[in-house]
């Protein structure tokens, strides 16, 4: 489903409710990327379609889950990634959706936290898998360097010298959404390696 079309996304949430009976968890992990470019040579059309997918879409699929999670007795929304911590070189619209998602997530705690919803932002690092290498490769494209020298280069700025093993942020997303994180809102988490940079 594309998340930016509006009419498409009621009618999902309309088929969760009839299919399920409610919503108690909503992770906004839908979004695309972009393309490797620095701003002065970006490409409208591309900032266009990053922004409505990450940053509409997102908004989209909230305003319409918000009255699901209202019914629940342990609701939570979770969002965002590492570009909403760091600048982002060669990557503006993805960066400033992510940063933008933070600040709805904020909103969204303050907002909801009167009806027992829950909503935090993760931050995950480099995530093991062929996404985070179509990443370098496209780093690789602008830098001049191999890809295997993007990696070392973003691994220098890791403390813990790995990527991020997607189980682990299930495991992160899971304790957010349950019993024990009912009065966690409106907070950051990484889960990075301590990454003191995205370059």
């Amino acid at each position: 489903m594309d998340i930016g079309n509006r009419e498409a996304v009621k009618r999902l949430l309309e088929e969760v409710n009839r299919s399920f009976g409610g919503l108690d968890v909503l992770v906004n992990n839908a979004g695309i990327s972009g393309p490797t470019a620095p701003v002065e040579a970006y490409d409208v059309a591309s900032w266009n379609a990053v922004i409505n997918v990450n940053l509409n879409g997102t908004f989209n699929v909230t305003q319409y889950a918000i009255p699901l999670l209202k019914e629940s007795a342990q609701a939570s929304i979770i969002m965002s990634s590492l570009a909403g911590r760091f600048g982002y070189p060669n990557r503006v619209a993805y960066s400033t959706t992510k940063w933008g998602l933070v600040g709805f997530a904020k909103t969204l705690s303050m907002e909801l936290g009167p009806h027992g919803i829950t909503c935090n932002t993760i931050h995950p690092g480099a995530v093991d898998g062929a996404r985070i290498m179509s990443v370098f490769e496209g780093r690789a494209k602008v830098s001049g360097r191999t890809i295997q020298e993007e990696i070392d280069h973003a691994m220098e700025n890791q403390s813990v010298k790995k990527f991020i093993a997607p189980s682990d942020i299930a495991e992160l997303v899971k304790f957010l959404a349950g019993k024990h994180a009912r009065t966690i809102s409106g907070q950051s988490f990484q889960i990075d390696g301590d990454s003191k940079s995205t370059q």
